[in-house]
């Protein structure tokens, strides 16, 4: 798995911390602990000053950090400073905070629960799972819901071996099995559930239905990219079409079978936040 694979939120009192894998270990945005210890309104500023302060006193704070790509604010990913959990933990003594001690204690725990996954991968599945039986998901729509994750692990992880590299690509291939599949993109899906919020993860919504009919797609294209091994990224894109299209064809068929289309409207939002957005025009 490369960096670029896995890019989380943390929350910590409530605040977010964009964090990355990267040589199999968690690295996190210092900009971002730095706002969250200081409350400062300008968190890049002050994290200059603390490399500027600590370096007129021998500490250069820069070789600890790593420039790894994060999302921003915009959508776009930049070259942003960031530490693992050694590295932090440095950082943070040079950061005046009444924050500094519950901060490492959940840096701790973080780090130490990244370290359980890699040598059990069971355990973060586990932890996937018990976080969605929180949210009141039926355990056998989680049980799909966790092989789909993994079927489209698998996937990724083959386009990466055909030269697949950017968030557009990959965007755009899913796309296309999404349209053989279902008839529509990813974000005309969304809409037609009424999935406003930027938050709103697709196949959390999706009924067991959509959920077996997307793995469909995504495991035959898998399969026909192995078999094939694409070179392009047009022939990348003529494979995902493939491969949802069987999706999509046997969608047809069982929607003749059912008598009603298995596109569906339900969601799994808060029911407060649903009737918000039936509201709307």
């Amino acid at each position: 798995m490369t960096a670029q694979q896995l890019v989380k939120l943390a929350v910590f009192e409530g605040k977010q911390i964009r964090k990355i894998i990267h040589n199999g270990e968690w690295w996190f945005s210092v900009v971002d602990v730095v706002g969250v210890l200081t409350d400062s309104a300008d968190p890049k500023d002050y994290w200059y000053r603390i490399k500027k302060r600590e370096k007129l006193s021998g500490v250069e704070l820069s070789t600890i950090c790593r420039q790894l790509k994060l999302p921003a604010t915009d959508g776009k990913k930049y070259a942003t400073d960031c530490a693992n959990t050694e590295g932090m933990f440095r950082i943070i003594q040079s950061i005046p905070s009444p924050k500094a001690e519950p901060f490492k204690r959940w840096l701790a725990q973080v780090g130490y629960e990244r370290i359980q996954e890699i040598e059990n991968p069971e355990l973060a599945q586990q932890r996937m799972k018990e976080l969605y039986e929180q949210k009141g998901y039926p355990k056998d729509w989680i049980d799909k819901r966790l092989r789909g994750i993994a079927i489209r692990q698998n996937l990724t992880d083959e386009w990466q071996e055909r030269g697949i590299t950017t968030e557009r690509e990959f965007s755009i291939l899913t796309a296309e099995i999404a349209k053989a599949t279902f008839g529509m993109t990813p974000s005309e899906h969304k809409q037609f559930k009424r999935l406003t919020r930027p938050q709103d993860n697709l196949r959390d919504h999706m009924t067991d239905l959509e959920l077996i009919f997307t793995m469909l797609g995504e495991k035959v294209t898998t399969e026909i990219s192995q078999t094939e091994q694409p070179e392009s990224f047009e022939a990348n894109k003529k494979v995902a079409k493939r491969g949802g299209r069987v999706a999509g064809t046997a969608r047809l068929e069982t929607e003749k079978e059912l008598g009603r289309s298995i596109v569906s409207k339900q969601n799994f939002l808060p029911k407060e936040i649903a009737e918000d957005t039936e509201e709307q025009p």
